[in-house]
């Protein structure tokens, strides 16, 4: 099964300020601030949805397709992916913009000021599905994730049109995007990726009930956070999937993201609705356990250990067989 994923791709820039924000500031000079601030480190890390899930799957044995735009200075990144099984072949190039980076200052009370540049971002909605369908033989799913929004609207059209199965996943453009995006974007497709907040959100701002919604799409999957996971299609009863133990909670970022690869990879391997929710949070439970989207490594004997702790003999021998050595 050939799955490409579309989405940011991006960089992580995070120092950290020694002192209070607040400290620094004078109120009665808020209209013309102008302030510099020493930091005692800078913390450079991948990221971008795209990339984040890709890495996943490429964890988990699978080739994952990016499709996505990113900047000249993107070889290193490239090589990083390449190592990890992604194929990279369709990121578009920008000539003369770099990848999107957040650049972000934390105080000592957690307080942050960051900025976020789109960059190279913007170019993605010049990238044709179709052309990236013809370099590697067919696409059977493509993951529409946060992206330029132009794109998002684009690589949807352009699946609808062509007949290419999508999987709909707005995660941080839904606060963005208004009623009639939202509905473009999740009209026809064959998954509808959010997390409960967001499954409010769409509801509310398409003004369709969730029996709707679910009517619109093949199936509709909600991360619940510590909850697990839930699947659901029409006339079939919802699948529930628990998370597996945490041994550390040590960052929450990139949480989401996992739990889509951990799925996707489950569907590629043609197991159960049930056995890849039971991936996707097996994996998103490896995430929480480390800092940074992905520092995290898959060593096949302790994630199966762990997945027959949580699930059971029966689940991890299904799972088990499709797991590189």
């Amino acid at each position: 099964m050939r799955i490409a994923v579309s989405g940011s791709i991006a960089t992580d820039h995070l120092m950290t300020f020694p002192g209070r924000f607040s400290d620094q500031l004078v109120a009665d000079q808020l209209h013309t601030v102008s302030l510099s601030f020493l930091v005692d480190n800078l913390d450079v890390r991948r990221g971008g949805v795209a990339p984040n899930i890709c890495f996943g799957m490429g964890q988990l044995g699978l080739r994952p397709i990016l499709v996505g735009a990113a900047g000249e200075d993107f070889d290193e990144y490239r090589a990083w992916l390449e190592r990890h099984g992604v194929d990279t072949g369709s990121v578009r190039i920008s000539d003369h913009l770099h990848t999107a980076r957040f650049v972000c200052t934390t105080d000592t009370d957690h307080n942050q000021i960051g900025s976020f540049y789109t960059g190279a971002m913007s170019e993605a909605r010049l990238i044709e599905i179709q052309h990236v369908a013809d370099r590697v033989g067919g696409l059977d799913l493509l993951l529409i994730g946060a992206d330029d929004p132009e794109a998002m609207l684009r690589h949807t059209e352009e699946c609808r049109s062509r007949g290419i199965p999508f999987a709909a996943d707005f995660s941080q453009q839904i606060a963005r995007m208004d009623g009639d995006d939202i509905r473009a974007l999740l009209e026809g497709a064959t998954y509808l990726f959010s997390n409960e907040y967001e499954k409010g959100l769409i509801e509310a701002k398409t003004g369709w009930s969730d029996e709707e919604i679910l009517g619109r799409v093949g199936h509709r999957v909600t991360t619940l956070g510590k909850n697990g996971a839930r699947v659901e299609r029409v006339g079939e009863p919802a699948i529930e999937v628990g998370c597996a133990q945490e041994e550390a909670k040590a960052d929450p970022t990139g949480v989401g993201d996992a739990f889509r690869a951990g799925f996707l990879a489950g569907l590629s391997w043609g197991v159960s609705h049930e056995r890849a929710a039971q991936v996707g949070c097996m994996l998103a439970t490896l995430v929480i356990e480390t800092v940074g989207t992905q520092e995290y490594t898959l060593a096949r004997h302790h994630f199966m250990e762990r997945f027959t702790k949580a699930y059971g003999h029966d689940a991890a021998t299904e799972v088990q067989a499709h797991l590189p050595a």
